[in-house]
């Protein structure tokens, strides 16, 4: 389907492509995966014929159609149902031909319309604008009526309505809630032609794509799978790689100690050159180097505080003197709480945090927090509404004031921002950066309770793995809203659902949570006229209040932390075993090898004391999770 041969692409004083060559199979699901800045966004361009290539070659099919999302649909008086529907171009053209063709040229257009299946086209549009969280209500409202974020969707929708033979998606989980992630993960797997994804969803591409492309140091490389084989793969690539470049160094200090002994020796000249040419076609390889990813630091409170943080009876919260948002919430948070918070866009999540974050004031009901409590609170709008001519260092001047210029620099290090980016404005910094900074600031404080509002909407996949990190070794309590299933996963130990003008807790995990969304949106599409509104949501599985339960979060974070000390001791006695493995240790280097040998057994008893830490604490969280 597409064909990228030798691209070389040079742009802003710096090369994206150096001789990327890749084949994409027809009908593949692709996930486009790289760090932040590597260029993905910038395939995309050159794909379309944005940017003109320096060199080399990308080729499509001469009829294939290209399909790409705008960043939002323009706010137009058509209605949205008509505004998916003008997507599918032959079609539009199709039915504008019948108000003017001739009668006797009337059974061929009828003809082609019958053949795409021209009938169906307003079904499958409502399902998909249903699956996107639009109600049908929605179908007849003109573009104009709908904000930003949904004009967004409308253009996805739009993109998935026409079907193109090459669908570019850049990033398109980040203007949707967890809902229609969800459904747009099961949408792509059935998807009829070939698509390419940008994505940082971990669950995403492993359950909507077949293979990965992973862009690195200017090359393309295509493996098979979803992206936790392409983990496993690129790790044992790596290994390989590096076993390789191993063999390949001592071959060639063998033979340059050769030709240094007997380069002046007569009768050893000719054996000398035979070897300087040997060394000459030795290919380079180079050494591994693995990308590092900046720890992100969450201190925990100097002193936790008498539970609950939060007790909510009966309560209330709105805006003004309006209906409120959410009532009815019987509520606790206690310290060690690992919230999940449920609920498609416009049910009250962001209602509850500033709620939470003590910036919206109780209606109804009664509310105990704690005076003390310390609330560190990121939401979405946050990296948004920086002041573009800011830098990092005038932040951290504001927040910090009694601190020394040295000693804001190093906490700006800390976080992730080198002494070459302090001074840069918030304009010129990656969604990343900006997203890096914030997050770390609102934990400077050492609060008590984090509440993170689409935190990851800026992070690659690597940054997404050091924020979980993080959070697990937090000692506070945290309410996670996220469309990142991946995250809310492994975070969340408990779930809570805003639904029908309320939250309360949810009985059941996030596999639970995942069969209600797509059997619903199953439901309506195949009665489309019944489709719930987005907000207030209409619909929602049954709430059931859990019996209190033993906080099981610090025993699975003990679980998960010694598996993981497992895994990282197993690693480094295997790479020892292998080492050993090679019989030129011990006639070559017999010191290295006995070295080896003592190694192996320090490494052998790592093994068992991190096997034995982590049954102990597997028994532990099993035996905390049966009392829960």
């Amino acid at each position: 389907m597409l064909q990228i041969y030798e691209l070389v692409f040079d742009a802003w004083g710096r090369r994206f492509f150096d001789g990327a060559t890749v084949s994409l199979p027809k009908d593949a699901k692709v996930g486009l995966v790289g760090r932040n800045g590597v260029g993905k966004t910038t395939l995309f361009k050159l794909i379309q014929g944005e940017l003109v290539l320096g060199s080399g070659e990308i080729n499509l099919p001469k009829t294939a159609r290209l399909g790409v999302v705008d960043q939002e649909h323009a706010a137009t008086p058509v209605t949205l149902m008509d505004t998916v529907l003008a997507a599918d171009l032959r079609r539009a053209a199709l039915m504008a031909e019948l108000e003017t063709a001739e009668p006797e040229h009337l059974g061929e257009v009828y003809a082609q319309l019958n053949e795409i299946d021209a009938d169906r086209a307003p079904s499958r549009a409502a399902e998909i604008l249903s699956g996107l969280g639009f109600s049908n209500a929605d179908l007849d409202r003109p573009m104009a009526e709908f904000s930003g974020g949904w004009r967004m969707r409308v253009a996805l929708a739009a993109a998935l309505f026409a079907e193109p033979d090459l669908l570019l998606l850049d990033e398109p989980t980040n203007y949707l809630d967890l809902e229609g992630a969800l459904w747009l993960e099961a949408r792509l797997q059935r998807y009829p032609h070939t698509a390419m994804i940008i994505s940082h969803d971990r669950e995403l591409l492993n359950n909507s794509v077949d293979h990965i492309l992973h862009l690195a140091d200017g090359k393309l490389t295509l493996y098979p799978g979803g992206y936790d084989d392409f983990e496993r793969q690129r790790t044992e690539k790596l290994r390989l790689q590096e076993s390789v470049r191993v063999k390949i160094e001592a071959k060639r200090a063998h033979m340059q100690a050769f030709v240094d002994r007997f380069r002046a020796t007569a009768s050893k000249a000719t054996q000398a050159q035979s070897r300087l040419k040997m060394l000459a076609k030795l290919p380079p390889v180079g050494a591994v180097v693995e990308d590092r990813t900046i720890p992100f630091t969450l201190p925990s409170p100097e002193k936790p505080l008498a539970p609950p943080l939060i007790r909510l009876e009966g309560a209330s919260v709105g805006y003004g003197a309006g209906p409120p948002v959410l009532r009815g919430m019987n509520l606790r948070l206690d310290i060690d709480d690992r919230i999940g918070l449920l609920g498609v866009n416009g049910a009250g999540k962001s209602t509850f945090a500033k709620l939470a974050a003590g910036a919206l004031p109780l209606g109804d009901g009664q509310m105990h927090r704690d005076r003390r409590m310390r609330v560190g609170w990121f939401h979405q709008h946050q990296i948004e509404a920086m002041d573009p001519g800011d830098t990092p260092l005038e932040i951290i001047r504001r927040a910090l004031p009694e601190a020394s210029e040295a000693a804001r620099r190093a906490r700006l290090a800390q976080f992730g921002l080198p002494a070459l980016k302090v001074e840069t404005k918030v304009a010129d910094l990656s969604g990343g950066e900006r997203a890096r900074l914030l997050l770390n600031m609102v934990a400077m404080e050492r609060p008590h309770l984090l509440i993170l509002d689409e935190p990851t909407n800026h992070l690659d996949i690597d940054s997404r793995r050091a924020l979980l990190d993080a959070l697990n070794d937090y000692d506070g309590a945290v309410v996670l809203i996220t469309h990142d299933r991946s995250l809310m996963e492994l975070v969340a130990d408990r779930l809570w659902l805003a639904a029908d003008g309320t939250i309360a807790p949810f009985d059941g995990d996030m596999d639970d949570y995942a069969r209600f969304v797509l059997d619903r949106a199953r439901v309506a599409a195949r009665a489309p006229s019944q489709v719930a509104a987005p907000a207030p949501v209409a619909s929602q599985p049954p709430v059931q209040v859990r019996k209190a339960k033993v906080p099981t979060g610090p025993a699975r974070r003990r679980a998960e932390a010694a598996e993981a000390a497992l895994a990282r001791a197993a690693g480094a006695l295997a790479a020892i075993d292998r080492a050993l493995a090679d019989p030129a240790v011990f006639t070559a280097q017999p010191a290295k090898a006995a070295a080896l040998g003592r190694d192996r057994t320090r490494a052998q008893a790592a093994v068992e004391a991190a096997e034995a830490e982590w049954m102990a604490a597997q028994e532990a969280y099993e035996a905390l999770k049966a009392d829960a």
